[in-house]
């Protein structure tokens, strides 16, 4: 299984703070990006912001980078502070 986690405001904004998705349905994080657009096209006005972050194993990760079992995948949008 993959771990997916909403961060921040993107949880308030889906109304969920994460899922786990079978790690045969995906086999990179863009994939499991699509999967999740097929799955929840409701979700898609947020996770197709341009400024989406992403970490995997919280550590900011690009799209193309491959997932095994037990990966986690969080999503979440610019952190701002001062």
């Amino acid at each position: 299984m993959i771990r997916v986690v909403f961060l921040a405001q993107l949880r308030e904004q889906l109304g969920c703070a994460g899922i786990e998705v079978d790690s045969t349905e995906v086999s990179s994080i863009s994939e499991l990006k699509q999967y999740l657009l097929e799955r929840y096209p409701e979700w898609s006005e947020f996770l197709e912001q341009k400024k989406l972050l992403i970490a995997l194993n919280h550590e900011y990760a690009r799209s193309d980078l491959p997932l095994v079992s037990g990966d986690e995948v969080a999503f979440f949008p610019p952190v701002t502070g001062g």
